[in-house]
């Protein structure tokens, strides 16, 4: 359901937070259907908005399915086919067949819609993509309410940020805000998304932080450390 990413400006996190989530990268303007939706205008919905798929939503725009290109191409590929219940049909083929009768969103719709709260960071949401093998999910507010959609280019995006707004967040809201290391002690350069971090820190230990932190800033591509300490306390056998 998204639409091309040059309609719409850079992601950005919400001031002050320093955590990206859903709604930082989600599309607000959403094509959606209702359960009484014919077949004839899903078709048409698709095709004018260039999406491959509709939320199904209620009265109170709680999400109760979701209707894809593949569900409305059950009526192409069983065309003409008898209707009857052929023997050993398998139970996926079976509801394809039913699919291909049908007439209105309800009856076509995949369900239960697999959905994600606003609120939820971006891994998570590349997660439950993969876990559930979508391309996109219908993003629901507190109430259960949709309020958006967010795809995988949705989430690419974050990738598309300037090295100097990394840069910036590095240095201020991880090393010193989060680690409290002074960032005229490091020397951090950020080239095209990947992050060279060098310089002196009080611990060995604080070193794999630093990293795990830089590499966690969203829009990172990858981190290269040169980093050496004054202290080595690490645990010997």
């Amino acid at each position: 359901m998204n639409q091309a990413t040059d309609r719409y400006p850079l992601a950005q996190p919400r001031p002050g937070t320093g955590r990206w989530t859903v709604r930082d990268v989600m599309t607000t303007d959403v094509a959606t259907a209702h359960p009484d939706t014919p077949y004839r205008r899903l078709v048409r919905t698709l095709t004018e908005r260039a999406v491959s798929a509709l939320p199904v939503i209620d009265t109170d725009r709680h999400v109760i399915g979701v209707v894809s290109e593949a569900d409305l191409l059950t009526k192409l590929e069983f065309a003409g086919e008898a209707a009857h219940r052929r023997v050993l049909e398998s139970r996926r083929h079976r509801a394809s067949r039913v699919k291909a009768d049908a007439d209105t969103a309800a009856d076509l719709m995949s369900r239960p819609a697999v959905v994600i709260a606003q609120t939820a960071p971006l891994p998570v949401a590349a997660r439950v993509m993969e876990r559930k093998r979508v391309k996109r999910l219908p993003v629901i507010d507190v109430s259960g309410r949709l309020v958006g959609v967010v795809s995988r280019s949705d989430l690419l995006r974050v990738y598309h940020r300037a090295d100097d707004d990394l840069h910036a967040e590095i240095v201020g809201p991880v090393l010193h805000g989060l680690l409290g290391i002074d960032p005229g002690t490091l020397l951090v350069v950020v080239d095209d998304g990947t992050v060279t971090v060098g310089g002196a820190v009080d611990r060995s230990s604080t070193i794999p932080l630093v990293v795990r932190l830089i590499a966690g800033v969203p829009g990172v591509i990858d981190v290269v450390e040169h980093l050496s300490y004054h202290y080595d306390d690490r645990t010997t056998a």
